[in-house]
């Protein structure tokens, strides 16, 4: 009998467990009594039915239940490995490493956070309260408004109030819009990978969506012409400034190709640009600025301050179609918290998001740093000033399967289906580096990437 399993077959003999349920009780307790080690090899099926005077299915199920354990991995052409334990991180409203939530890192800056306590203070200790606690016609007051469009306009110098509606999240701005650019079965396009809310938001309406080719210039602009001529698109929705999930920032020439085709076509145009407050060089002018006729700008906190200030502006094209907008997201959200909007316009004011923006920005740095020492080789896009990643599977390795172990070893991230518009999503995966997790979490959950990615033929790989 193989070495790891030697004392087994008398242990089966004395439980009344099933074997296939008893067998992966013993990996774990020799796991722990020292008998296996990580990267120990273990026997093959037909090796263990051999050794146990098992059938080879009841041993199946024992491997495939220890592999729901997560106590080993089989890959084929390698065998079957004990995976062992790997540094503990904690995860997302639990115990890791949690690198999904595209959320922005959280400055330690003491002096900042008691500027940022204060401030907020100071709202609630000056503002009519009982005037914030009742029902508000929809957009936010004038003052909220005023301070969207100064927000706006380091991006678009036209931004003015009446065309602007503060909104209780982007989320819930790019529902209103699909469902009132697009009724059930009709169509619109979209990147070939795109934010996985705007999926959701489809698939809840009955909106189809058209994937549209990408490369590292943006959306093919001839297949968006193409969709135009054949297919009757009611809308395109673009992400033009490090697009979630791959990072790249749509170029100059391509947006104005793409506006070319949606002015020619009349095809309104959704500009989701969350992310464009945080690069600091020069970037190419929004596409609301090259087609304002047509196209809703829209922004918010959520990357630049934090998800939970539940705060978005959009810019549309005329007063006209904001108040339309506004009625579409009044029947579905009500309104935006006043509250929230009275403490987003102090910070806007006062200057104390511009300082927690920049703060962000510097975090981000360190962490894209840190990114590129770990995962340089592996061709990692990214930004230093952007806190996800994208991160091509370099290897043999199933993306899946990628993604589902590095979850078991603490650390989340988030394969390219989910982002997938065409059914073919490339291999890779998208990291992000922000949320609560502090610098040194981080580094480590970054060093046990790199690590797997090292070593492929040993998916069981841990940090050393």
């Amino acid at each position: 009998m193989t070495k790891p399993t030697a004392h087994w077959r008398k242990r089966l003999l004395a439980t009344e467990r099933p074997a296939y349920l008893a067998i992966p009780d013993l990996i774990a307790e020799d796991l722990r009594d020292g008998r296996l080690a990580a990267r120990d090899r273990l026997p093959t099926l037909r090796e263990l039915a051999e050794d146990l005077h098992l059938n080879y299915t009841t041993v199946a199920r024992a491997y495939a239940e220890a592999r729901k354990r997560g106590l080993i991995d089989s890959r084929a052409g390698y065998g079957s490995f004990v995976r062992g334990k790997a540094p503990a991180l904690p995860l997302r409203g639990g115990s890791g490493a949690e690198m999904t939530m595209n959320l922005p890192p959280e400055p330690s800056d003491a002096a900042l956070l008691a500027r940022m306590h204060e401030s907020a203070a100071e709202v609630m200790a000056q503002c009519d309260l009982y005037g914030l606690l009742r029902y508000q016609d929809f957009g936010g007051t004038p003052a909220d408004r005023e301070a969207g469009a100064h927000w706006l306009r380091r991006r678009l110098p036209n931004a003015t109030a009446d065309r602007l509606l503060v909104c209780p999240g982007i989320h819930s701005v790019l529902t209103a819009l699909l469902s009132q650019l697009a009724r059930p079965g009709e169509l619109i396009c979209v990147d070939a990978l795109a934010y996985p809310g705007l999926k959701a938001i489809a698939t809840q309406l009955g909106v189809q969506l058209h994937a549209l080719p990408l490369d590292d210039d943006g959306p093919d602009v001839e297949a968006f012409e193409h969709a135009c001529k054949t297919l009757s698109p009611k809308a395109v929705y673009c992400n033009p400034t490090l697009l979630n999930p791959t990072t790249i920032t749509m170029s100059r020439a391509r947006r104005e190709a793409l506006v070319d085709v949606a002015l020619r076509y009349s095809v309104p145009i959704v500009e989701d640009d969350a992310y464009a407050m945080l690069p600091t060089e020069r970037l190419p002018r929004p596409l609301a600025c090259l087609a304002p006729d047509v196209t809703y700008y829209i922004t918010g906190f959520s990357k630049c301050l934090g998800a939970g200030l539940r705060n978005a502006y959009v810019l549309a094209p005329n007063v006209r179609l904001a108040q339309r907008l506004a009625g579409a997201l009044r029947a579905t959200t009500v309104m935006a918290s006043p509250v929230t909007n009275a403490l987003a316009t102090r910070w806007v004011q006062d200057g104390t998001a511009d300082a927690v923006l920049e703060a962000i920005r510097d975090e981000c740095r360190r962490r894209h740093a840190l990114a590129m020492d770990h995962l340089g080789r592996w061709g990692v896009a990214g930004h230093p000033e952007c806190f996800h990643l994208w991160l091509p599977l370099a290897c043999d390795w199933n993306i899946v399967e990628c993604a589902s172990y590095l979850r078991t070893q603490g650390v989340a991230v988030v394969a390219s289906a989910a982002f997938s518009t065409d059914g073919n999503p490339p291999d890779a995966m998208r990291i992000c580096l922000g949320g609560p997790a502090p610098l040194d979490a981080c580094d480590r959950a970054l060093r046990l990437l790199a690590d797997t990615l090292d070593h492929p033929q040993h998916p069981h790989a841990t940090v050393m």
